[in-house]
């Protein structure tokens, strides 16, 4: 590990969270106010199924919203702590093409590399 990252770099990046952050909470409000206005409990089978469909695809959505923002989170606390941009795969900087692209990444492509070979290893087919 002979890389270090600049302390410009690390503050665009920490900008680049913060702003994917406010992103992410201002879509989850503005997706959770949409769906408080539609009516569930109206309408005939196919009302009740397109209902259903749209309950789905909010509840995956937040999902999705909330596993963004904990990465994000935890990214940050990576900076305080001074581990940001290490791998947790195999120890290494991860590139820092990668970091801007990807923020709040936990693995470089040698890692993330890794981590999908040893998930196959593991998945039943």
């Amino acid at each position: 590990m002979t890389q270090v990252f600049s302390q410009d770099f690390v503050t665009e990046c920490r900008r680049k969270l913060l702003q994917m952050k406010a992103d992410l909470m201002n879509r989850a409000r503005v997706e959770r106010a949409e769906f408080a206005l539609n009516n569930k409990n109206v309408g005939d089978e196919i009302d009740q199924s397109v209902a259903f469909l749209t309950e789905h695809n909010f509840l995956v959505s937040q999902e999705r919203v909330r596993t963004q923002l904990m990465e994000i989170n935890f990214a940050l606390a990576r900076m305080e702590s001074g581990s940001f941009g290490v791998c947790d795969e195999t120890g290494e900087f991860i590139e820092e093409q990668r970091l801007r692209a990807l923020p709040f990444t936990r693995l470089s492509i040698e890692g993330a590399e890794l981590r999908e070979a040893q998930n196959k290893k593991y998945i039943p087919r």
